[in-house]
């Protein structure tokens, strides 16, 4: 048995977060699952950023969420603007510790914790086009499809 597996064991997480982002985003699924929206973590986008949660509601809106999980994780952050070309509401989350003053007035804010989040500002609506919604809707079901296949595949013991 190899000591270092060229394989995922782990198909749902990617190493990349730190605990503290990795709570805050557990209460912010939580949150956005009692809303009624399909949620999906590290999506990557046609810009080749990545948002930290992109979700769908019941209407076919399309939220991106970008957690920070300290002041130094926001301050060295630039590309937090380009999100709004992919989506139809923007949002920070964050937890209890990072002051919710740093973060800027236009976009929307939830304060998680491990168990649950608490919507404290609405981000303004700014409408994907037609094309961009369907082009990101269709990648939002074939990520998600394929996650979900290599989620079961690795429960069951084989490797994809």
């Amino acid at each position: 048995m190899p000591i270092i597996s060229p394989h995922n064991d782990q198909p749902l997480l990617d190493g990349r977060q730190s605990a503290r982002a990795l709570m805050v985003r557990r209460g912010v699924q939580r949150l956005l699952i009692d809303m009624r929206h399909a949620v999906l973590p590290e999506l990557s986008l046609t810009s080749g950023r990545r948002a930290d949660l992109i979700t769908l509601s019941e209407r076919g809106d399309i939220w991106i969420v970008e957690i920070k999980s300290s002041i130094e994780d926001f301050r060295v952050d630039s590309k937090w603007p380009e999100y709004r070309l992919h989506c139809d509401r923007l949002f920070f989350a964050t937890h209890a510790a990072v002051p919710v003053s740093i973060f800027p007035e236009d976009c929307g804010l939830i304060v998680a914790d491990a168990y649950s989040g608490h919507l404290l500002r609405d981000a303004p609506e700014h409408r994907l086009s037609a094309p961009a919604r369907k082009a990101l809707t269709q990648r939002f079901a074939r990520v998600a499809a394929e996650r979900l296949l290599h989620a079961e595949l690795a429960a069951a013991g084989h490797r994809f």
